[in-house]
């Protein structure tokens, strides 16, 4: 689920000269980025709208914005966590249509929360591999993400399921880096909260 890391020196050349090429309006180079970005897009989309049909139409908006304003693009982040940014901004602005009275709760971040730490947080990590991975405790997971706040699930998403850095992260939601690590603290504390009676069932379940 997690999208692979662009950090070695082959793999930042290799974005580059995509970059390049797509700049250059190399069509081939625009389909090799829609081939290499389009999953990881429209798991964001999907995670944010809910719909398959308005994930799908929102990475076709993204690209097309994208090799759009191309040039404008200085390559001082990756090429998809800009993606990300523009996939995000773009499924935000299709929610608030559907919730025009859409104010966000969430309280500024105040610096000294950033080194809070769950406590007793279910240990998922000890369950059996099987029984984590089964369809059910993918739906039961997939459903109190579906049921975050947007402003924890957007975080959690690129973070724990995509897989960008913390900076990357703060990247694409436009804020600050304490943001991302105080949101990120809150969805998992919200989740541990959603999911523990399951999850312990499962526990139970295996050791007995």
């Amino acid at each position: 689920m997690t999208a692979p890391a662009v950090d070695s020196a082959s793999d930042i050349e290799y974005e580059r000269n995509l970059l390049q090429r797509i700049q250059a309006g190399d069509k081939s180079a625009c389909a090799e980025c829609i081939d290499l970005h389009s999953a990881g897009v429209y798991r964001l989309a999907l995670r944010m709208v809910g719909s398959p049909e308005e994930a799908e139409d929102i990475v076709q908006e993204t690209f097309l914005n994208a090799f759009r304003t191309i040039d404008s693009f200085e390559g001082r982040s990756r090429l998809s966590t800009w993606l990300y940014r523009i996939a995000y901004n773009t499924a935000l602005m299709r929610l608030r249509k559907k919730q025009p009275l859409y104010v966000s709760i969430d309280p500024p971040a105040a610096d000294d929360e950033e080194e809070i730490t769950p406590m007793q947080l279910f240990d998922w990590c000890c369950l059996p591999e099987d029984d984590f991975q089964s369809n059910e405790a993918r739906s039961e997971l997939e459903r109190a993400i579906a049921e975050l706040p947007e402003t924890l699930r957007s975080v959690f998403v690129l973070r724990e399921l995509e897989g960008l850095s913390t900076e990357e992260t703060a990247q694409v939601l436009n804020v600050t880096i304490s943001n991302v690590k105080v949101r990120l603290h809150r969805a998992r504390l919200w989740l541990r909260e959603r999911l523990s009676g399951y999850f312990t069932e499962l526990a139970h379940a295996a050791q007995g």
